[in-house]
């Protein structure tokens, strides 16, 4: 299966001595997206919900599509709740400013954990200094799990207004019970937001079953375009949610003395949007569609496990977080001694495999873990084994290189 997949991404056709392994940063492109894009620029172009002619109709029926595409990927019960956004980072703001704005007042608490990317903890930073609000962090347990039992007298002793919590952590991989602490933060009257970066590309994600309130993710952390993504609702929530972005298309009446918004979804999206990018999207979700989560799923956990074993002979590599594939992904992230990890990751390019070094917009989990910096690998559906053993003896070659200075 994975030579076919491969053959798909013409980067890595054009780039064959490439190992590509910053996948939690940014996924390549396969040819569906790619040629989906470039249909509609030369054939199909025009501004959606602005035109009565027939080629701005036939534009917005396609971008409406991708709204519907999207609502099935993940389960909404209406079309409504899908809100386009430039990615994660933008729905997390949408939300955290709104929400903030219209529901929480002085010395409400929130929780967050220590896994939490920046995109979750400097808004609500910025929105806590705004409203006056505490902000409280969900320790991890010693092999990089959300601490249930620690989460759940959080949740017990603040009473917190609004959670908000990580899918699947993108520096250790773990993937975190979030349905169970979604009922628990529920049963302590807070509202979740889930942030679904991560784990969109790698398991199926059902936001009835999850019962989150809100949820985020981004189009090219799954095969798709940069500069678009989605920002899930509840119906009942988006309504009562202020907007975030002003400007055209999202009013229904502009007057000297006021305005009013537009029904969902046009309320929360403002301003000229990035049509192209949303059919790409499309595309994107129909190709993980095509090869089916229970394919990937199974992909995830061989190389999982052949990577976590692959590590461990690597002489002084302590590996961060869960050391067992059980809910997991494969993502990577580790120290060896004495060695920095941009040190690592410089030498490692020049082997030609790509990695992130640094602290992956997740600097509250380093702290605790008392470092700066970490190596991370993160992998997708065209890297395979022999990538992995590439991987290995090049860190082998790093160590004897650098621990001998």
């Amino acid at each position: 299966m994975n030579n076919n997949i491969r053959k798909q991404f013409p980067l890595l056709q054009k780039r064959t001595s490439l190992v590509y392994f910053d996948n939690a940063a940014t996924t390549q492109k396969p040819s569906s997206v790619l040629s989906a894009m470039d249909t509609f620029y030369r054939r199909e172009n025009a501004p959606v919900h602005r035109g009565v002619y027939a080629l701005a109709e036939s534009a917005t029926a396609q971008y409406e599509a991708v709204r519907d595409q999207v609502r099935d990927f993940i389960n909404a019960r209406q079309r409504e709740e899908i809100i386009f956004t430039s990615g994660t980072t933008m729905g997390i703001n949408a939300v955290v400013s709104g929400y903030a704005e219209r529901f929480l007042k002085k010395g409400d608490s929130i929780l967050l954990s220590d896994m939490e990317h920046h995109a979750m903890i400097v808004p609500w930073q910025a929105a806590a200094l705004r409203k006056k609000l505490k902000l409280h962090f969900a320790p991890l347990t010693h092999d990089g799990r959300i601490d249930l039992p620690a989460f759940k007298k959080l949740l017990a002793r603040h009473k917190p207004k609004f959670v908000g919590i990580t899918h699947i952590s993108n520096v250790l991989g773990t993937i975190n019970p979030v349905r169970e602490m979604i009922a628990a933060a529920h049963k302590a009257g807070a509202v979740v937001l889930l942030d679904a970066a991560q784990s969109v590309a790698h398991i199926p994600v059902d936001v009835q079953k999850l019962d989150c309130d809100f949820l985020a993710f981004s189009s090219h952390k799954m095969y798709g375009p940069t500069g678009v993504g989605i920002l899930y609702g509840k119906k009942s929530l988006l309504e009562v949610l202020p907007p975030f972005m002003f400007g055209g298309h999202m009013i229904e009446t502009v007057s000297r003395e006021k305005t009013t918004y537009a029904p969902l979804p046009e309320k929360f999206e403002g301003g000229t949007q990035p049509v192209a990018e949303v059919i790409g999207l499309g595309a994107a979700l129909s190709f993980i569609n095509n090869i089916g989560f229970k394919a990937l799923k199974k992909h995830d956990l061989e190389l999982t496990t052949y990577a976590l074993k692959a590590l461990r002979t690597v002489p002084d590599l302590a590996l961060l977080g869960p050391t067992s594939a059980k809910d997991r992904i494969p993502v990577f992230s580790f120290t060896i001694a004495d060695i920095h990890a941009h040190d690592i990751a410089t030498l490692l390019d020049r082997e030609g495999i790509a990695v992130r070094a640094g602290h992956h917009c997740a600097e509250v989990l380093h702290t605790s873990l008392s470092l700066d910096a970490s190596v991370r690998v993160s992998l997708a559906i065209y890297n395979t084994k022999e990538e992995i053993d590439r991987l290995v003896d090049a860190l082998r070659n790093v160590r004897e290189k650098l621990s001998s200075h």
